[in-house]
């Protein structure tokens, strides 16, 4: 477990570095420790060095997780089918990938069951990748619009964002500014259900870049636990077989 607390400081190293170049602290940066196939033993163990914010993918692994867990911020960062919502709407304290009129309405019809307003974030997909989700730039404030009109128990805190997949991070850099552009317009907009705080861009092999272009919010997860071992993981989820 020493790997984890060696590596957090390493992350924490870079963003403080990506954040100086860019002329901001690392205070700014929220740092997401994406847990998706992680143990509680090792999440517990980045609890314990430092880290406030916990990512998962899946909402069965939040089930499965939340109560071995520490007391942390949790944040649903993948795909959320709408027949998932009701089983995390009492757990996660923001919903990321928000890409949907129906999506919101489910997730607004179970925060009006829970007496509360639910964070969320507008997943965009900037390079209209057919193999990810999210809306389209141009499709964003169209998607932002409805849900303030229609859905009084959710509060928008901002974008989410996720580049394609390059060789030289930079060469995506591109995708983050148009992004950051549509978050700065949209941060304008005055209404009681919008307060833009979040701007999620970025993950381990790209979050300098994204840092660079005004993210503050990234989602981190081998950079601190180590590469993923599907068939470990596959195995602990099947009694060890």
């Amino acid at each position: 477990m020493e790997d984890i607390r060696g590596n957090l400081e390493k992350v924490h190293e870079r963003i403080r570095t990506a954040a100086e170049s860019a002329g901001r602290n690392e205070s700014d940066v929220c740092l997401v420790a994406v847990s998706k196939t992680r143990t509680p033993e090792e999440i517990n163990t980045a609890i314990d060095a430092g880290v406030t914010d916990i990512g998962e993918n899946k909402v069965q692994e939040i089930m499965d997780k939340y109560d071995a867990i520490k007391p942390v911020r949790w944040h649903m960062i993948g795909h959320l089918q709408t027949n998932k919502v009701k089983y995390i709407i009492d757990k996660v304290d923001l919903i990321h990938s928000v890409d949907s009129m129906k999506l919101a309405k489910e997730i607004n019809k179970r925060a009006a069951q829970h007496d509360k307003t639910m964070d969320i974030l507008i997943q965009i997909n900037p390079a209209d990748e057919e193999s990810k989700f999210g809306v389209s730039l141009s499709e964003t404030k169209a998607l932002l619009e409805e849900i303030l009109e229609n859905c009084e128990n959710i509060r928008i805190r901002g974008l989410m964002s996720v580049a394609p997949i390059a060789e030289d991070p930079n060469d995506v850099k591109v995708y983050f500014d148009e992004v950051k552009k549509q978050y700065d317009e949209f941060s304008r907009i005055e209404h009681e259900r919008l307060d833009f705080q979040y701007l999620s861009m970025g993950m381990s092999h790209d979050f300098e870049v994204a840092i660079g272009s005004g993210s503050n919010l990234i989602r981190v997860g081998s950079a601190i636990f180590g590469e993923r071992d599907y068939e470990a993981f596959r195995r602990m989820n099947n009694g060890g077989n």
